[in-house]
């Protein structure tokens, strides 16, 4: 398993020392007001500690009316920059990249959570959704720049767009949701208008050096897989990103699109021409053998959700042994808390059957 240890050098310049990213993962940890709490970091340095070469943040909300579930990261504003420091430092101390998940959840924000309705590229009656003015389009990518700086002001080697799982910038992609008729609806290249806009402000302003990844997900929220191949070429082409990072939910699965079944869903993104880009897929990648299989098909290194919850330390264990399995669900509430999550953490994880012991 020697190969999982080498390290990749991104497009800026950037270097983790091995093939394993520790995914943004929901943990409701923080603080309500958006800063750090104690819990957050130590989950996060855990895992840094326990060998993920690039330890990705929670979604971290760009916009105070964009934040999507309790106990959230903020990175909306100055107050959160003194808490981030802590967290990119305390990432950083153990070599790996520390790295914050620009956010914000759109129609999805819990209307209980945020002042005003949710808001998104189109009204949608059934959240009760506002639909985004022109200025107020505008305003979001200045936001999502302006996190951005606030990152590297923090410290962090880089950031990753959150553009997956229905948030607000898939709502812009998806045909289904996006109803717009002005310069950001439409088209294909008008709906990804706002996610090109972004990336193109973050590099402008964050700088060469700094390293710069997109989240996006093919499926499930009005995605196309077709589309989104399209947008990962172009993001590739333009060469103002370092890596993409692609949300399968199951790593192993045929598309769900019979008209493109020919294939697994993860060969349709390993055959894409993707420059210098580096990829990285997430979804059920749980083993030591899924590991190595992932990597084996051309992915340059793996994003690891469940079984990082369940090991702090996955990848020196993976590294170390190659018939490695993750524990057996479901754990006791005092495993997890051993494993660096706090009470908030683990009653979130009750949301999943059979995953902590009753």
């Amino acid at each position: 398993m020697s190969d999982l240890n080498q390290p990749l050098t991104f497009p800026c310049g950037k270097t983790m020392p091995n093939r394993f990213m520790l995914a943004p993962m929901t943990n409701t940890q923080s603080n309500e007001d958006g800063t750090l709490s104690n819990a957050e970091y130590n989950w996060l340095t855990m895992r840094s500690k326990g060998g993920f070469g690039l330890t990705m943040t929670c979604a971290s909300h760009v916009q105070a009316n964009g934040k999507g579930f309790p106990g959230q990261l903020g990175i909306f504003d100055d107050v959160h920059i003194e808490g981030h420091k802590k967290l990119a430092q305390g990432i950083k101390t153990y070599g790996s990249l520390a790295v914050v998940q620009l956010h914000h959840a759109g129609m999805r924000s819990p209307e209980d959570l945020i002042e005003g309705s949710p808001v998104s590229a189109s009204a949608i009656e059934k959240y009760n959704t506002k639909a985004l003015s022109l200025k107020e389009v505008e305003q979001l990518r200045d936001d999502f720049i302006a996190a951005a700086l606030r990152a590297k002001i923090s410290g962090y080697d880089g950031v990753e767009v959150h553009g997956a799982h229905g948030y607000i910038i898939s709502q812009f992609l998806s045909s289904e949701i996006n109803k717009r008729t002005d310069s950001y609806g439409g088209t294909l290249e008008n709906r990804a208008r706002l996610l090109f806009e972004i990336v193109k402000g973050i590099r402008q302003t964050c700088g060469s050096d700094f390293l710069l990844g997109v989240r996006l997900s093919p499926e499930r929220f009005g995605m196309q897989l077709t589309e989104i191949k399209t947008i990962c070429k172009q993001l590739a082409n333009d060469e103002l990103i370092d890596f993409l990072d692609i949300s399968l939910w199951d790593t192993f699965k045929m598309p769900e699109e019979e008209a493109h079944q020919s294939k697994t869903l993860l060969k349709h993104f390993t055959t894409l021409d993707l420059k210098q880009v580096k990829l990285t897929v997430a979804g059920k990648i749980t083993t030591a053998k899924e590991v190595q299989t992932v990597l084996s098909k051309g992915v340059d290194f793996v994003t690891i959700g469940r079984a990082a919850i369940l090991h702090y330390d996955f990848p020196k264990q993976v590294m170390a042994h190659s018939d490695f399995k993750p524990i057996a669900t479901p754990v006791s509430k005092s495993y997890l808390n051993d494993q660096g999550l706090s009470d908030p953490f683990i009653e979130y994880m009750k949301r999943w059957p059979d995953f902590v012991e009753d």
